[in-house]
């Protein structure tokens, strides 16, 4: 006698499912380098205030000074990753971490769903609010990211925040094209036609049927750009219309390193501790969101299933 067990199908596939993604995730020695690269950001970041315990406790992001002497000073017990620009290299490092997660969360975040709103307007209704959005999102991308960025930080001023607004303003074009074009692939699917003869308004229908069945590339391009952000929002700093004096960026940790890159008369690698630290910070966050964002896009494209 066959005895029909309701959800049985159901649960295997979930299980199959799961199985697959960690098979994806753990199995893949590039995934477990940036997840580990990003945990240790993650660990850094939350356990700051007791691996570089600040001074000041009403403002811990910004260096103390530590010496009035102008050149840098090498590591030492005291100052592990030494000084550069009369501030502990180490604990701009450390604190700079949260700056990092800080920009590159909140302008991804809001310059997604900036792209989200526009992008599913654009390709869902189309024709004339298609052609004057995507011609406003041409524009915009015409301009080089950089050099806007850098322009308009300029004119809002210096500050972390006025950064960061800057980049949001001309970082949301990416992800509105990317949603764009995707829901131009779905929007004369099945579902979603059923759901218009049915009489479902156009914006349930674009939450509930149109954005899920989308919205996947453009999360695993938002966890890739998150690296670039920070990078951009550090050149601004090391430019000097980024983070304000004293804060622990790692842009502007390398900024008053900048007199002392090529060292002395032969001796080039004299302060190589000054752009090293912070540089290399630089380069393992940037590492290990793009190590994860292959992850992702390799458990979640459908392109790329087995």
């Amino acid at each position: 006698m066959l005895i029909l067990i309701p959800g049985l199908g159901w649960t295997r596939k979930m299980k199959s499912e799961t199985h697959r993604i960690i098979k994806k995730l753990f199995l893949n020695a590039s995934a477990i380098i940036g997840f580990v690269l990003l945990g240790i950001f993650i660990v850094i970041a939350i356990f700051a205030p007791f691996i570089a315990p600040p001074k000041e406790w009403r403002c811990p992001y910004m260096m103390p000074i530590v010496t009035w002497t102008s050149s840098p000073q090498p590591p030492s017990p005291e100052h592990l990753f030494g000084v550069a620009g009369k501030r502990d290299i180490f604990y701009g490092v450390i604190w700079g971490t949260r700056t990092a997660f800080r920009v590159g969360i909140i302008v991804t975040v809001v310059s997604t769903l900036i792209g989200l709103f526009i992008g599913s307007i654009a390709g869902y209704y189309g024709k004339l609010f298609d052609e004057i959005l995507m011609r406003i999102t041409d524009i915009f991308m015409a301009i080089p990211f950089l050099v806007a960025a850098l322009v308009l930080a300029a004119i809002l001023g210096s500050g972390l925040n006025k950064v960061m607004i800057a980049m949001t303003i001309f970082g949301w074009m990416y992800p509105a094209r990317l949603i764009r074009g995707n829901i131009l692939q779905v929007k004369e699917e099945q579902y979603v036609m059923a759901a218009k003869a049915l009489g479902v308004k156009n914006y349930l229908i674009i939450i509930r049927h149109v954005l899920p069945n989308t919205i996947f590339p453009v999360l695993i391009q938002a966890s890739m750009r998150m690296g670039s952000l920070v990078i951009t929002a550090a050149a601004l700093s090391f430019l000097g219309v980024g983070a304000p004096q004293g804060y622990s960026d790692w842009g502007a940790l390398l900024n008053y390193s900048r007199n002392w890159m090529l060292g002395g008369q032969g001796e080039a690698l004299r302060y190589w501790y000054s752009t090293v630290f912070p540089g290399a910070a630089m380069v393992l966050f940037v590492l290990s969101w793009n190590l994860v964002g292959d992850a992702l896009r390799d458990v979640f494209d459908p392109r790329l299933r087995i």
